[in-house]
């Protein structure tokens, strides 16, 4: 999962290098924190959050398939 957020992030962005995404275990599942620099967040976000959403529903579908559950957040 953290290898497919990584990988669409870094082709959405101007600075791949700066493209970072944590892992945070909890009960209800996985909670991946993806951090990019602050001149990408437009990128990544989209208009009306929109690419965020694009990015959301993979994530879930990917999870769903392994019958895991992740969430992701989008961090400055």
């Amino acid at each position: 999962m953290k290898q497919l957020i990584e990988f669409i992030a870094k082709k959405l962005v101007d600075h791949p290098e700066d493209v970072q995404v944590t892992v945070i275990e909890s009960e209800d599942g996985q909670c991946y924190e993806l951090r990019v620099h602050a001149d990408d967040m437009g990128k990544v976000i989209g208009r009306d959050g929109r690419t965020a959403k694009a990015i959301r529903t993979i994530l879930s579908t990917a999870a769903n398939k392994q019958d895991l559950r992740a969430t992701l957040q989008i961090v400055e």
